[in-house]
Order: structure tokens, then sequence, then C-alpha cells
């Protein structure tokens, strides 16, 4: 400790001995001798207040300063509380083993771990930095005395919240508070930690709703964690990331085909409001049942009644078991909303590093923005392009940056993100979009247009990509999709410039008769995933021009007919899709014959039944 660091009136140091039982002479003599080598004064300069504090139930405080040393009987009876709460590691099991030994045996194993721990428990006086608020309010405190605190270490206030240094200054550091802040004021006395942000993490979090400090809300009881992890973590390094060449399938034939999604991969869904973002990641969510895929859906800004559907949806479809819902609500507080997405990137990378395949959702990432913005400028930082401050970009980029598949070396898992991002207007040029945009491998992007003439999902074609492209499709799907992007925007175009020509000749007839195929034929109904297999079948088959002859108000239930035709008849072409997962010429040939022979039967049936 440097003596500049200490109080003093004239050349004394004054320090302050907080007691129940006041101390005796030798006592005062150790403690003044103790204060001496600490701040290498003489003793006969040192000062001690001494103040009656009968809430430390036994024991010493002794206050140098910013500094406190703490011997007191409350201290170690607080450091054990916390210990058998959970806030240090008490080293539980957390394997499956665990999961399946009968309750009684593993609270057992439980109790022994505890006694165990207790029995060696031994609380060590360590020093503390201690600091008191000078500003309190919107969420945020302002903190002098603390000098040596880090950017993202947790601050411990005597009211019993706790909050996160966020900004740090020559003469007072900021913080904002998670939980409890109506009970921090001016003058609150605040605690250095030590620690970094962190969230527990573990398979108990599984079919469990939790919020941005990994508390469960869903009024399921309370969840074993099996450690923590910090809110905030390094992105692994390009030497520690594997390419993406494992498909992560959506269910949805105009992604899968198009805008393929690779294990790993980070691709952005963008559009306006209420155009169906949300939807396109609930469906790839249900999608991954079976596959082995842990879910993360990380609830940023959004009503509670909106988190409450989804996870209803996700019950109904037999998902929740394989999912964790995180959500800072809307009425949360900003310093929540910021901090979710972090924490739920944490509790992905738990399983990332077992090696297992993650896939996060972040809905949205403009709210987060948006919270972050309103920190930024009540701790007082600079506002830049649409009042957010200039590191919005590093805010969105350390985040994103963090989704990747590593090495087997590494643990071998991958995360992917699909972030939400919502325009105003379709205006991608915005500051976060162009942002978000430069982060991403790919943006996937719906267009209010297509999405109110009933085109469900509004995926624009011309600016929707994926950087990854067909790295990220099996063979099968790679050559079964083909030239469908390149047929649509040229539907797109023609369609535009044929629509006030009455004239047209065959050729033109039929492209655009095709191309209103083809959007018939993109068009899927929420929760429908369709498999690879089935995908297969219908991208050949409309490339073949097989349901040309199909009007298109009946193609959805062609398509439907056709592929439970192709599952009960031949069972076989499913097979060997799902299996070998490449498409050769002669099942090529097989498709294009069988679906042609199933569409004569179909019209066939369609012409009597009209009769």
């Amino acid at each position: 400790m440097n003596q500049e660091k200490t109080e003093k009136t004239g050349e004394a140091l004054r320090a302050s001995l907080l007691y129940v039982t006041a101390p005796d002479e030798s006592q005062l003599a150790r403690i003044k001798e103790f204060i001496s080598k600490k701040c290498a004064v003489p003793v006969d300069t040192v000062e001690l207040e001494l103040v009656e504090d009968k809430t430390l139930i036994g024991g010493f405080v002794l206050r140098i300063g910013t500094h406190e040393y703490d011997w007191s009987t409350k201290n170690k009876l607080d450091k054990m509380s916390r210990k058998l709460h959970g806030e240090d590691d008490f080293g539980f099991s957390d394997t499956t083993e665990y999961a399946n030994q009968s309750k009684f045996a593993r609270i057992d194993e439980d109790i022994a771990k505890m006694s165990a721990k207790i029995a060696d428990f031994k609380p060590e006086d360590t020093e503390s930095e201690i600091g008191f608020v000078t500003y309190a309010g919107d969420g945020i405190v302002r903190i002098t005395g603390i000098e040596h605190a880090m950017y993202g270490e947790i601050v411990r206030f005597d009211s019993g919240a706790e909050g996160m240094v966020q900004d740090i200054r020559e003469d007072y550091i900021g913080a904002i508070l998670f939980g409890a802040t109506d009970k921090v004021e001016e003058g609150t006395r605040v605690t250095r930690t030590g620690r970094p942000a962190d969230v527990p993490v573990g398979d108990g979090f599984l079919g469990r709703v939790v919020d941005a400090l990994g508390n469960p809300i869903d009024g399921k009881g309370e969840i074993t964690a099996s450690g923590r992890r910090p809110v905030e973590n390094p992105a692994p390094g390009i030497v520690d990331r594997q390419k993406v060449s494992v498909p992560l399938e959506t269910g949805i034939l105009s992604i899968d085909s198009m805008f393929p999604i690779g294990r790993g991969q980070r691709e952005l869904i963008i559009g306006d409001r209420q155009t169906g973002k949300t939807s396109i990641a609930l469906d790839t969510i249900l999608n991954q049942r079976d596959k082995d895929v842990i879910c993360v859906y990380c609830a940023i800004g959004q009503k509670a009644s909106t988190v409450a559907r989804l996870v209803n949806t996700l019950e109904k479809n037999d998902a929740l078991k394989y999912c964790i819902v995180m959500s800072a609500f809307a009425s949360d507080s900003s310093s929540l909303q910021y901090i979710a997405p972090y924490a739920a990137t944490a509790m992905a990378e738990y399983y990332m590093y077992h090696g297992k395949d993650v896939l996060i959702v972040y809905d949205d990432l403009s709210k987060h923005a948006v919270a972050y913005r309103a920190l930024s400028l009540l701790l007082g930082r600079s506002p830049g392009r649409e009042a957010y401050p200039g590191d919005v970009f590093y805010l969105h980029s350390r985040l994103l940056e963090r989704c990747s598949r590593i090495t087997e070396e590494k643990g071998g898992g991958s995360i992917t993100a699909l972030p939400i991002i919502e325009t105003q207007s379709g205006d991608v040029s915005a500051y976060i979009p162009t942002n978000v945009i430069s982060i991403t491998d790919g943006q996937i992007f719906l267009e209010s247009s297509l999405f109110n003439e009933g085109q469900r999902p509004a995926v624009n074609v011309g600016l929707s990509v994926s950087r990854v492209g067909g790295d990220a499709q099996s063979k099968a799907m790679k050559k079964a999709s083909g030239s469908l992007r390149i047929d649509l925007a040229q539907y797109r175009e023609m369609e535009v410039f044929t629509q006030f020509s009455s004239d047209l000749d065959l050729a033109t007839k039929n492209q655009l008769a095709y191309g209103r195929g083809l959007m018939e034929l993109l068009k899927q109904p929420l929760n429908k995933a369709y498999s690879m297999p089935e995908q297969v079948i219908t991208l050949v088959a409309a490339e073949a021009k097989v349901m040309l002859l199909v009007d298109v108000p009946h193609i959805a239930d062609f398509r439907q007919r056709m592929l439970q035709w192709f599952t009960d008849v031949h069972p076989e072409i499913v097979d060997e899709i799902r299996t070998n997962k490449v498409l050769t010429d002669e099942l090529k040939a097989n498709i294009i014959k069988y679906a042609t022979e199933f569409r004569d039967d179909y019209l066939k049936t369609t012409e009597a039944q009209a009769k």
C-alpha cells in the first residue's frame, strides 16, 4: 500500500478499528505495528479511532484509507454462507452418472462433500479495497475510493446488490447494477471482489428458463450448476478453429438450398418488424431434435408474453429438453439486457469446449445495442453516430467472434450463431445493421413486401447470402439446388419488366409460370420442417419442371402428397439420400421418373374431382 493512499492529519496516519469487544493494550499495540509495516510509517505516527459495531459478532475490522482488513466473525460466516449457496465451487458432481443416481444417493453424496469442505474451511484474513457510492440512479453508480478495479470486475455493495465495473476514470469508477438497485444509494459502502462477472453453467440448465444472471425464472426450482464461466471470454484464436464444413440444417427449404448454414457459422437474420425473423430461428431450433445439438435462445428486450409463447411452442414440440432459454425482458434494466447475450454465450461455450455442437439465437441485437447506448450515455461517454458510443462495433464483434468451430485439441465443439437485427423500413445501411453484417458470415434478409404478399418465409434472394456457401451443404443438396437461386432472381426481374405487357411469347410465359411455381414451392408453414431427403426430392422435381403442369394453388398440396408417396412407395430413394448424402445421376433420373409418374396420376385425380 502506498502512503499516498491513506488519510492523514498533519504528520499522523489515521485509521479506524471497528470492534464488538474493545481491544486491550497489547492488541492495540499489535494492530498499530501492523499498520506501521503496511504503510511504512513510524508506529508513533499512527492514530487509531475506535468504533463499536455490534453487527460484527466478534473480532475486528481495520480500515486504513480505502483498504480494509476484516478479521470479524461476521466476515467468516458470510464466506461460509457464500460457499454453501454455490457462489464458490463446491465441486458437486455434474455428469450424467450423477444425474442418473437416485435422489437420496445424490443428497448423501452432496452432504458428504459439504461436510468435507466445511471441515477443511479456513478463511483467510485477506485485504479488501473499499469505496463509497457518490451517485446512484438509473442502474448506474459512481464509486470513489476503489483505485485498482479492473474493467468487467464485480463489486459488492453492503446492501447485498452486485455491480460490474464499466467505466474507469481518474477520480472515480462507474459501474452498472444487477438487481436490488433501489437499495443502493449515496454513501453505500462498496467492496472489490477481484473476480470477473460470471454465470453458472452445466447440464442442469437444459430445459429451463433463466434470467441474465443464470437464476431460474420458470418456477421449477433451483438449478444445480456444474461450475461457472466468465461472461466475457476471449474468442478462440485462428489456430484453434476448424473450417466450417458440417451442415446445420434449418429444415427450411429456401435457406438450406440457397443460403446454407454450417456448424460454427454466424448467419444474420435481418428484416423489419413482424417479418418472421424469430419464426425462422424457432423453426431451426425445432429442427435440431434428435441431431445432438444444444440450443440456446437469448431474448433481449422482448415482452414476457412473447417469450412465454416461444417456450410453450418448444414444450409442445418436445424441444425444450435440449434448449436453454435466457431472457432479459423489456421490463428489466438496461444492465441485464446488456449482459444477457454474453452470459448466454458463456453457457454455450461450456458445451462447445466439451465437444458439443451448439446453436445460439440472439433475439435481438438491435435492442442490445440500444441498451448499451443507454448505459454509455448514463456513464457519460461521448455519443457518436446515431448517439451510439464509438465502441459499439466492438460490442458485437467480441460477442460473435466467440462463435466458431474449434479443433479437436480444444474440445472439437462448435457454436453456430443466428443473431437477429431489426431494420427500419428495410434500411440495411443503418449503423447497427451494417456493423453486424460486416461481422457475420452472411445474412438472410426478410422483405416486408414479400411477407405482405403471403410469401413465408419472406426471404429476399438478391440481398441474402451465405459466405460459407456449398461448404455447408451435403453433396446431394448442393447438386439438387443447382441453379435455383439464379432462376428465382431471373423470375423476379422478368416479373417486373413484364407486369404491364399483354403480348408475351411462349418461352416468357413458361419462364414466368416456372418462377411462380418456384415461389409457391418455397412457401413453408410454421413449425413444418423438411428433412434433407425431402428437400432434395422437391428440388430435383422442381428443376426438371415436373410441377410446371400443376396449377400454382395446388403446388403445396402436390408437394406434400408427392413426398408422402415417396416415403410409402419408394422408401429406398429416401434411405439412399439420407444414408449416402450423394445425388448420383442414376438416383436423380429415378426421382424425376417417379415424380413424373406421381404427377400424371395426381393430375388425373384432380381433373376427375373437378368434373
